[in-house]
Order: structure tokens, then C-alpha cells, then sequence
């Protein structure tokens, strides 16, 4: 992980500074595209548990400090999706779309879930949860699927390499 951490910060101000100025115009319509969960499953999926954990965390505390709400409500369920995500990155083949969307839809489903559970009061707020949650995994995982797809493209080679070690090392 060369340039560690000159790339963890740029990934940190970027998806924050997207998710509350440019993104959140689209959420006060109802429209929520979770640049927080899709940050933590690209950075997870390249570079495995820890530092999937690690940008979690920091990416979900700044945003909890950045809305002005419960401490902690972003950080743990990103910290833990970045390391569920991260030792899954060792058994899926992480080149394929397929895996990008349900991984993304899947993560984005969990954010939301949990981010929104917070602010229910009654059982009748229930429909506006299923809502909530069920277009925001809509309009995130293709679009992060398409972000994956063009940056691989643009790169010209594999974002995310096969397994932990080097080529020609065994373990």
C-alpha cells in the first residue's frame, strides 16, 4: 500500500466533501446515494480488513461529526462493514461486476438500515425505512458498480489484485 497515506485522506475528503455538498441536494429529495458505504467497500475490497476497518471508522466518525448527531452511528456499522468486507475480499473474485453490485447493494442496504433505524420513532415509521433503504441500494450499487467499471478502465489494469501476497510469493 504505497502512498498509504496521502490516498486514505484524498479517498476521506472526497467522499465527504461529496456527501454534504453535491450529494446532498439529491438526498433532500429523497434520493440518497451512499458515497460513504461505497468509499468503504472499494477501499475494503482493495486492500483487505485492517485497512478497510481503519478508513471505516475514520470516514464514519468524520461523518457523525460532520452531521452534528450520535457520535459513533456512522463509525461502527462503516468500521464493521470495512472489515466484513475486507476478509471477504480474500474468497470473492473481486474483478467481476456481479460481485461489485450484490457487494455494494448488500453494504449500502446495511448503512442505510442502520443509519435510518435511528431517527424511527413508531413501528409506522417502518415504510418509510423500506423506502429509504430500498432506493438508495437502487441508485448506489449500479452507479458504484459503473464508478468501478470506468475507473478499471481508465487504469487499464486490475483495481483490486488477486490475493494478499505478491506474484510468485507462496504463503
Amino acid at each position: 500500500m504505497r502512498g498509504g497515506g496521502f490516498s486514505i485522506i484524498l479517498v476521506l475528503l472526497v467522499a465527504l466533501l461529496l456527501r454534504s455538498t453535491a450529494l446532498s441536494v439529491l438526498g433532500a429529495r429523497g434520493v440518497v446515494i451512499d458515497v460513504l458505504a461505497f468509499a468503504v467497500v472499494a477501499w475494503s475490497l482493495r486492500y483487505g480488513e485492517t485497512p478497510g476497518t481503519l478508513l471505516g471508522f475514520a470516514l464514519g466518525l468524520l461523518a457523525d461529526l460532520d452531521d452534528g448527531h450520535w457520535l459513533g452511528r456512522h463509525a461502527l456499522i462503516l468500521a464493521l462493514l470495512g472489515y466484513a468486507i475486507g476478509r471477504l475480499s480474500h474468497t470473492l473474485v473481486r474483478e467481476r461486476s456481479r460481485t461489485h453490485l450484490v457487494v455494494l447493494a448488500i453494504a449500502t442496504a446495511v448503512h442505510q438500515t442502520w443509519c435510518t433505524a435511528f431517527d424511527l420513532t413508531s413501528p409506522a415509521g417502518w415504510p418509510y425505512l423500506l423506502q429509504r433503504v430500498g432506493l438508495s441500494v437502487l441508485v448506489t450499487a449500479p452507479l458504484g458498480t459503473l464508478l468501478i467499471a470506468l475507473a478499471r478502465r481508465l487504469y487499464g489494469r486490475p483495481l483490486f489484485p488477486h490475493g494478499p501476497l505478491g506474484a510468485g510469493t507462496t504463503g
